[in-house]
């Protein structure tokens, strides 16, 4: 407000001889009725509300929609970007925007997007699946980096990617390898270092001493364990490993910890071994564990009696839970499933703990997560045309509802203050949303 609205008001005496009133004893009867002037009040006020009124905005506004078929794939990246794969042409758009970035095309259509160190990885579609090859463009630009004519796949903890001829197998494609393993330069693609398998073999990356990075352990048919550092190939240590099944989930990290389920002289046990020496840390009945999975910084023993959390380190039991099947990690919590169906969780868990944040019963769970890096969760409304849409609220214990979809819209993924859905009219949409919606 400025100054003048504050300086002391001005007083013009006109006097009697301006037509002013002779006397203030006597004012003139009003001939306005009485009723008139509590009506305009009123009138005033309404018209008053009605204008300062914001109309109510909507809970969920279309940012984007985009033609896409229930067979093409997209991709949103850590950054911030949506990709999209149609007949061979991808695009990539800001989810903050919904601007178009960029397109590429592709002389043949995409069987999957993954993303690795500023990079988009692109294997070609075959009537088989994936295809042998990998394309890498740009994540930034879209431009051509480089190709290899293997496939390539991330290893967890490092930069390095890894050109590797998978074997199909009960195992998993590309799980269980064969012949030579390449560990490329993501700015090139020129291969770092190699080594050749004699056989077939499993990898996965170990995490290795502190600021060191990870670390490359090869698994080979022969039951011998070499351990490479991924920055020049040298290798670190060897050992003999029990016969096992050797699958997608076995050998295991967990803890900072590598876990073998394998039979013994009696029975299924579970060896522990440390990831820098590859000594043995300890080994105990597997009781009944079909499978060990992460769980945090614990390991999670999954078995028809329920699942048991130990301490890797040592194989302590810190947590067990009689009435859960199966536990999948969703950023430091767990998601916990009463049965083998991962679409419907019991609740998302404290995982050094397995105490029960917040109950999920009725909800299916989303990927990816909102800008606190809270699961999103839906279910359809009482009528069954329409989804609901709520936060797991980790600080508040509770499901918090935001908003029930549009119509035709579900099949959604979250984002920082955006929801990617695929609709019944074949598009995919992009949804802004408030995040604060429902807080209180």
């Amino acid at each position: 407000m400025g100054a003048e609205a504050f300086a002391e008001p001005v007083v013009i005496d006109l006097g009697t001889g301006h037509g002013a009133l002779d006397s203030y004893d006597r004012p003139l009867r009003s001939t306005v009725p009485r009723w008139f002037a509590p009506v305009v009040l009123v009138l005033l006020l309404l018209i008053s509300s009605a204008a300062s009124a914001a109309p109510a905005k909507p809970p969920f506004t279309s940012l984007l929609r985009i033609p896409l078929g229930p067979a093409d794939p997209y991709l949103i990246t850590s950054d911030g970007r949506l990709l999209t794969q149609t007949d061979g042409l991808i695009t990539a758009y800001d989810l903050g925007t919904g601007s178009l970035r960029w397109q590429a095309g592709r002389s043949t259509p995409v069987y999957r997007l993954r993303t690795g160190e500023g990079l988009v990885l692109m294997q070609p579609w075959t009537t088989a699946g994936a295809g042998d090859g990998t394309t890498a463009i740009s994540m930034v630009t879209g431009a051509d980096v480089w190709d290899n004519p293997r496939s390539v796949i991330t290893i967890a903890g490092s930069d390095a990617l890894l050109a590797v001829t998978g074997t199909r197998s009960l195992s998993g494609t590309n799980r269980r390898v064969q012949g030579l393993i390449e560990v490329l330069d993501p700015a090139n693609g020129v291969a770092r270092w190699q080594v050749r398998v004699p056989s077939t073999a499993v990898v996965l990356g170990v995490p290795g001493p502190a600021g060191s990075g990870a670390r490359m352990l090869m698994v080979r048919d022969d039951r011998t364990a070499r351990l490479f550092d991924l920055s020049d190939g040298r290798q670190m240590n060897v050992r003999d490993l029990p016969a096992a099944n050797y699958g997608p989930e076995n050998p295991v990290v967990a803890g900072g910890v590598v876990l073998l389920r394998h039979p013994g002289p009696s029975g299924m046990e579970v060896s522990a071994y440390d990831p820098i020496t590859l000594r043995e840390l300890w080994t105990k009945p597997a009781d009944g564990t079909f499978e060990v999975r992460s769980c945090g910084q614990l390991a999670c023993f999954l078995g028809q009696d329920g699942v048991h959390a130990v301490e890797p380190a040592t194989g302590d039991r810190r947590w067990d839970r009689s009435g859960w099947q199966t536990v999948t990690e969703r950023g430091p919590a767990l998601l916990a499933y009463p049965d083998t169906d991962i679409s419907r969780p019991v609740g998302l868990v404290d995982s050094d703990t397995g105490r029960v944040l917040v109950n999920l019963r009725g909800w299916l769970p989303m990927a990816g997560a909102n800008s606190s890096g809270d699961l999103l969760v839906t279910r359809e409304a009482p009528a069954g045309a329409r989804t609901m849409v709520a936060v797991a609220d980790q600080a508040a214990g509770r499901l918090r509802p935001i908003a029930l979809l549009p119509d035709g819209v579900g099949e959604c993924e979250a984002a920082p203050r955006r929801l990617v859905c695929r609709s019944t009219s074949g598009e995919l949409v992009v949804l802004a949303y408030d995040e604060a919606a429902g807080v209180g």
